[in-house]
């Protein structure tokens, strides 16, 4: 199996939980795990990943908060299994809490701003509801500071498009228990993958 890990806003290919993901694999498994740099405008960041999918066989998505946005759209596009934790549900109006209207654009990185017309775009290309939701698993942790898990968990429970969920009592935006999360994230998408 091949998995891309799609990390989150402000992080980069260097993301604990990817690098998590990598040695375990490397260690327990024969999965590759691809881990691009995603800090660029979102639809260059989708293309990217898109193309990345395009040349391989048997893969799977892992996405956290923005990359987990990211990853319900890369789903309803090519029908690939994924797991979520914590995503970002509506991006654009989240960055638009964050950041005021002076401090858009805003530099992420030294080649990548966020202005308002990406928000724009990604608030234009959110699927409406969950497509491929039975190869979908979603991972909420209640403590999440940044995100309210309630708006995940009825995105991705609305009948009859049901991603089978598991909500922690406590838990953070960076789930930092993700690493004995692995096995069993691993095996959903052996299942899931066609």
């Amino acid at each position: 199996m091949n998995i891309i890990y799609l990390h989150g806003f402000l992080s980069s290919a260097l993301s604990i939980k990817g690098q998590q993901l990598k040695q375990y694999c490397q260690e327990n498994t024969g999965h590759q795990v691809y881990l691009p740099d995603l800090n660029m405008h979102p639809e260059q960041a989708l293309d990217k990943v898109s193309n990345l999918i395009e040349s391989l066989q048997d893969v799977a998505l892992v996405g956290s908060s923005l990359g987990g946005f990211y990853a319900t759209q890369l789903v309803a596009k090519h029908g690939v299994p994924a797991v979520l934790i914590n995503p970002a549900m509506r991006p654009w109006a989240l960055f638009r809490s964050l950041f005021t209207e002076q401090q858009l654009p805003f530099n992420v990185t030294d080649n990548w701003q966020l202005d308002d017309s990406q928000l724009d775009h990604l608030a234009k290309i959110a699927v409406p509801f969950v497509q491929d939701a039975d190869k979908i698993l979603l991972l909420l942790q209640q403590g999440d500071e940044v995100l309210d898990y309630r708006e995940a968990e009825r995105y991705y429970s609305a009948a009859p498009n049901m991603s089978m969920t598991i909500v922690d009592m406590h838990g953070n935006h960076a789930m930092d228990d993700f690493s004995k999360k692995i096995p069993l994230l691993l095996e959903f998408l052996s299942y899931s993958i066609k």
